[in-house]
């Protein structure tokens, strides 16, 4: 008590200066934390994701009977409570088949994959195509791929190709960003999610992932992202111009565009007897 070593006053008159029993300065708590501290600090450096039950069980079952009140006080002092990260709420999707598409740009679908460089390094692709012909318009490569690059994608995919009516995609935070929704709306684009939970709904762009994740990235390793990008910009060019697609009667996408890209909602596409060249397509 400073009133006491520094004013050099008895503790009778301190106390009473200032108004408190002289049971409060020679009151000496009996409490000891160090065993549960030890315990703790032991517990957290062994597993340091784990929260207060487990934590609790940890000890008692190391035959120590502390009250879970006592470990959760010193737990709270020692500032090892995890934070909780909430989860965004996503609003309900009505489930919406896979449609018939008759005509190029009708739909796109789109979809991210992940995987990892020889040095352990991840990295994601952002894959689009067009549903029509099954049309690879565009494999974006990076170690992040935020709504920006998105945009910026879709962006070049547009000067090129026209803007599609749908674009199809699951509930990814940079899909429902408000940057790329608000980039839709500008370019009068319609949003089509997929229920979560259920990628079989995006199912086109789910079947070109597990294509491209066989020919190219389980099929090579990569130092490097530039050696990665190489050889998807090779592999796109041959899957669009020179692979046959057998759900395409066998032609390529290029070709199954120029062939039928004119054709209407109400016409069937494998039964046109005539191939039309001409289409508003650029290429």
């Amino acid at each position: 008590m400073t009133v006491v070593t520094d004013h050099m006053k008895s503790v009778h008159r301190a106390c009473k200066i200032l108004g408190i029993p002289r049971s409060i300065y020679y009151y000496q708590s009996r409490r000891d934390y160090q065993p549960v501290i030890k315990a703790l600090q032991a517990h957290i450096g062994r597993h340091p994701t784990y929260g207060f039950p487990k934590a609790q069980a940890y000890i008692r079952r190391a035959g120590n009977s502390w009250n879970h009140k006592r470990v959760h006080r010193v737990y709270k002092l020692l500032k090892l409570n995890l934070r909780r990260k909430g989860k965004r709420r996503i609003p309900a999707r009505i489930k919406q088949p896979l449609e018939q598409v008759n005509q190029p740009n009708e739909i796109w679908s789109i979809d991210f994959m992940q995987d990892s460089l020889l040095n352990g390094r991840k990295f994601r692709t952002f894959n689009a195509i067009d549903d029509f012909n099954c049309e690879v318009l565009a494999i974006e490569i990076d170690t992040s791929l935020p709504a920006t690059r998105v945009i910026r994608t879709l962006s070049q995919v547009l000067e090129l190709r026209g803007k599609p009516g749908k674009i199809r995609m699951d509930n990814g935070p940079e899909f429902i960003s408000h940057k790329f929704e608000l980039w839709c709306k500008e370019h009068q684009i319609n949003l089509q999610y997929t229920q979560p939970g259920r990628p079989m709904h995006n199912g086109r762009v789910e079947r070109f992932n597990g294509t491209y994740r066989r020919d190219i990235l389980d099929a090579y390793l990569f130092e490097d992202l530039w050696q990665l990008k190489a050889l998807t910009e090779e592999y796109v060019e041959e899957y669009n111009n020179e692979r046959p697609h057998k759900a395409l009667n066998n032609l390529t996408p290029k070709e199954y565009l120029l062939k039928y890209g004119q054709l209407t909602s109400h016409q069937v596409k494998p039964d046109l007897p005539t191939v039309q060249q001409d289409n508003n397509i650029v290429l």
